[in-house]
């Protein structure tokens, strides 16, 4: 398997129903219900299904329970279909960004609509009813900027997140917090030549949470808005570690 390809599943390919958690829906694969949660959301234009082939690559204890929230915006992605989201992204300056060689760097601001969103679901995780200590929060690309901003801000931290092509925002506020926690461990991934949310901006995002006293590595791959297998395996040491 050289990557994970990212497909925009259609519910209909599984026989998975959506669930209702709180007030956001979620693809949902039961485990025992005293073990751990992995809890992770997909990016821009995507679904609930996007990264539900993941759980089958993760190396996680027997009984882990996974969840993968769909997004609470719908957006249109082509014509005839639409995807969902976390927060509105203006895709005209993405999409200039892109053709002019560059990419989209957001760490100077708070995006519109994140907050909602980070409520959200922090309301689904708490229509669990399980302790942070069982849960791994993660996600790709913008499920990974939630993910990141929920942990930081969370009182009582998850087990371990994991930032999946994701990017720097807010980088005052996003420090200030970090420095709250150190010694923090969290995994980050992110392609060389990702041409949707540059490279340069991730390696900042990392400096800043070591900085802080975080305790973790980007690793970088040759390649770029994407999942490939050296990733996998990179998550999958940081999963073994946090279970030890």
């Amino acid at each position: 398997m050289a990557k994970l390809e990212l497909i925009h599943y259609k519910e209909t390919m599984y026989d998975i129903p959506l669930v209702q958690l709180g007030p956001v829906k979620a693809a949902r694969i039961p485990g025992d219900p005293q073990g751990p949660y992995v809890i992770f959301m997909h990016g821009y234009g995507a679904n609930a299904f996007d990264l539900l082939p993941l759980y089958s690559y993760m190396d996680v204890p027997e009984g882990t329970n996974f969840i993968f929230p769909d997004g609470i915006l719908e957006v249109p992605i082509a014509p005839g279909y639409n995807g969902k989201a976390w927060f509105p992204i203006d895709m005209e300056a993405l999409q200039r960004a892109m053709v002019a060689g560059g990419s989209r760097e957001l760490f100077e601001r708070y995006p519109a609509g994140l907050a909602e969103a980070k409520q959200k679901v922090e309301e689904m995780i708490q229509a669990l009813d399980v302790p942070m200590d069982r849960i791994i929060l993660g996600g790709f690309s913008q499920g990974s900027m939630l993910a990141t901003e929920i942990t930081l801000k969370a009182e009582k931290k998850p087990k371990g997140l994991v930032i999946l092509s994701g990017t720097l925002l807010n980088e005052t506020n996003w420090s200030q917090y970090a420095k709250q926690t150190p010694g923090y461990k969290f995994f980050q991934s992110h392609g060389r030549m990702d041409p949707v949310l540059g490279y340069p901006a991730a390696k900042r995002l990392e400096t800043v949470l070591k900085d802080a006293g975080w305790v973790g590595e980007l690793l970088a791959f040759p390649g770029g808005h994407e999942i490939p297998e050296i990733v996998l395996h990179g998550m999958n040491r940081y999963l073994r570690e946090l279970f030890e």
